[in-house]
């Protein structure tokens, strides 16, 4: 159906006049009276009836105004989510972050939400790889991953993250002794992929050897059980910021301690809310 017609149906019905009516639509009156024949020879249907008062509904121009009514209003809302769209003020947008954006990527959500209320955004933690591979599918459409990311994404470097060494109590002892004094808590490799890579060329690099080792699902046990004195961990820095007290925290150094974090995309795909949603993280 063409919006054009039945807006000139709906103002010739308010107006009664079909002079009144072209000028309000800027069209010639016989343009005006060929959108009107058109539109009853489409519905095939009278909609108005001409006399010495003016233009007037008929009956079925009566029943049918209401229904004009609505679909004009309905297509107006839909050119305004459009806009909205077009613009990136609506959508819906997935995001995945890993360990060392643990607290940064929910900030991150939060700040655009409140300025981008029309868009949806979720948030998954996977690890680094498993993001950068639903990037290229557009299962994500932002990762917040180790950078710099590989072709064909793009990333942009946001802050840097570092190993330091938690243990059950603030001691004497050094690296070394506490490797010795009790296991190593790590993360399954699925989950901890690039965490345990970053472990392993830390001790190698300093020629540390580990008594033993246990295996855990996630973050949160690895600091339970640190803080029940059954291990201690090499983990993220930035994850200690939200441990709990009473977790004792060892700074390292070395060439294999640190790494960099930023954000990452498909450039290839096209998606505005998603750009609007890299250049408010870019700007801090």
């Amino acid at each position: 159906m063409n919006l054009r017609l039945l807006k000139a149906f709906m103002t010739l019905a308010e107006k009664g006049n079909y002079a009144e009516t072209a000028l309000a639509l800027a069209v010639s009156q016989p343009a005006l009276t060929k959108q009107i024949n058109l539109l009853e020879s489409t519905l095939n249907v009278a909609l108005f009836s001409r006399g010495r008062h003016g233009t007037t509904l008929t009956a079925a121009g009566k029943r049918l105004l209401p229904e004009a009514e609505k679909v004009i209003k309905q297509a107006t809302v839909f050119l305004q989510h459009a806009a909205q769209v077009a613009k990136g003020g609506e959508g819906l947008i997935a995001v995945g972050f890993g360990l060392s954006s643990f607290y940064f990527a929910p900030r991150c959500i939060a700040q655009f939400r409140n300025r981008y209320p029309g868009v949806d955004v979720s948030l998954e933690d996977l690890p680094s790889d498993q993001q950068c591979e639903m990037l290229q599918s557009a299962d994500l459409q932002v990762g917040f991953v180790r950078v710099p990311a590989q072709a064909p994404l793009e990333s942009h470097r946001l802050f840097e993250d570092r190993l330091v060494l938690v243990t059950p109590e603030n001691s004497r002892r050094d690296v070394q002794e506490w490797l010795n004094a009790l296991p190593l808590l790590r993360l399954y490799h699925p989950r901890g992929r690039g965490l345990n890579a970053q472990i392993d060329q830390f001790l190698q690099q300093n020629a540390f050897a580990i008594s033993t080792t246990q295996q855990v699902e996630d973050i949160q046990t690895i600091v339970a059980l640190v803080l029940a004195g059954i291990g201690v961990a090499l983990l993220p820095q930035s994850v200690v910021h939200i441990a709990p007290p009473g977790l004792h925290v060892m700074a390292l150094t070395g060439e294999a301690v640190q790494w960099q974090i930023g954000i990452a995309w498909d450039p290839r795909i096209n998606d505005t809310a998603r750009d609007n949603f890299i250049a408010m993280v870019k700007q801090g």
